[in-house]
């Protein structure tokens, strides 16, 4: 079974967290959920299923089997992380294993998108700054993080360091346009008023039986 953790919804600013740390560059989404489990009828069990064959192939020395890592919520990466297929399965094992923000030096487009869909912020920063993070995460787990969309920045203790995160992703999150269903829930007259002038639609209501 998956961790009981709450999805991201409505608007997000702000991820307090423990990190972890997943070294490497070009890490695919092959890796981080084999194509065997994209056979799913539903993602609600692909969390445990993260990293399958890397962490089986590691003998419990993978960071996502590590107990020190067991509640972090902020994944720090290198380059290129996410290449590879398109597959929407990865970032949803990630977010069901508990992960609600990405830092790395870069990301593979789709797989930024699709983590967008879901409320998961990606920021990047320089080679040199991942590292600092990363090295600072590996020497002091415990710690909490503070990933700030409003500063674009994350902040450990007393250190500091600048994030960037493009400015239409950022506003959608920090808006919560990212999140579609909220969204037409929200704005549930106005959608039913467009319905009401479009006969084929017949009697389909949004917020009703």
């Amino acid at each position: 079974m998956d961790k009981p953790v709450q999805f991201p919804s409505s608007k997000v600013e702000l991820i307090i967290g423990k990190g972890i740390v997943l070294r490497g560059d070009d890490i695919d989404t092959d890796r981080i959920i084999p194509a065997r489990f994209l056979k799913c009828v539903s993602f609600r069990n692909l969390g445990e299923q993260v990293f399958a064959d890397d962490r089986e192939e590691s003998q419990g020395n993978h960071p996502f089997d590590k107990a020190i890592y067991k509640d972090a919520s902020i994944l720090v990466v290198n380059d290129n992380f996410g290449c590879g297929s398109s597959r929407e399965h990865a970032p949803q094992a990630l977010m069901r294993w508990g992960i609600r923000g990405i830092i790395g030096q870069s990301f593979a487009e789709i797989f930024y998108g699709n983590c967008l869909a879901l409320g998961i912020p990606c920021a990047t920063s320089s080679s040199e700054v991942i590292k600092q993070i990363q090295d600072n995460i590996e020497n002091f787990p415990n710690e909490l993080l503070n990933l700030n969309l409003h500063s674009i920045s994350i902040n450990k203790n007393n250190k500091n360091w600048k994030l960037q995160i493009e400015k239409g992703p950022l506003e959608m999150l920090k808006s919560g346009r990212w999140d579609a269903t909220s969204q037409l829930i929200s704005n549930s007259n106005k959608v039913n008023d467009i319905k009401r002038s479009l006969p084929y639609l017949n009697n389909f209501i949004i917020g009703k039986e």
